[in-house]
C-alpha cells in the first residue's frame, strides 16, 4: 500500500511541475508575441514611411494618374496636389476635354524625373526640404 501512496504522491508532484513549467513556458510565449508584435509594427511603419517607398509610389503615380495630382498628396503637398486637380477639371470643363492632357503631361514629366532620381536626392529635393514642383 505504502508504493501506492508514493508512486500516487510522485504522480502528483509530476502533473504540478508539469503545470508549472506550462505556466512559464506560456508565459514566455506571452513575451515572444509581444515582441514579435512590436517589431512586425516597427517594420511595417519603416516601410510606410521609407523615402525609396514614397519615390517610387510617387513616381508611378504621377505617370498613370498624374493629372488628378494624387503624386502631390502622396508627398504631402496638399495644396499643390488641388491646384492639379482643379487644372484638369478646368480645362476638361472650358475645353471640352481637349486641353486636359496639359496637366497630365507635366505630370508624366515630374513621375519620370521623381524615378530617375537617387533614393538620397529624391528624399533630400522632395520630402526633407519641400520642394513642390519639379
Amino acid at each position: 500500500m505504502s508504493d501506492d501512496k508514493n508512486l500516487g504522491d510522485d504522480l502528483k508532484e509530476g502533473f504540478e511541475n508539469a503545470a508549472e513549467k506550462a505556466k512559464e513556458a506560456a508565459g514566455e510565449a506571452g513575451e515572444a508575441a509581444k515582441d514579435a508584435a512590436k517589431n512586425i509594427k516597427e517594420s511595417w511603419n519603416e516601410v510606410r514611411t521609407s523615402k525609396d517607398n514614397k519615390k517610387v509610389l510617387a513616381g508611378i503615380l504621377a505617370i498613370v494618374v498624374g493629372s488628378l495630382g494624387i503624386h502631390k498628396f502622396v508627398l504631402g503637398y496638399t495644396q499643390e496636389g488641388v491646384i492639379m486637380l482643379v487644372a484638369t477639371l478646368a480645362l476638361s470643363i472650358f475645353s471640352f476635354g481637349l486641353l486636359s492632357w496639359l496637366v497630365g503631361v507635366f505630370a508624366i514629366v515630374e513621375g519620370i524625373i521623381y524615378l530617375t532620381k537617387s533614393d538620397s536626392e529624391f528624399y533630400d529635393t522632395y520630402q526633407a526640404n519641400k520642394r513642390p514642383w519639379l
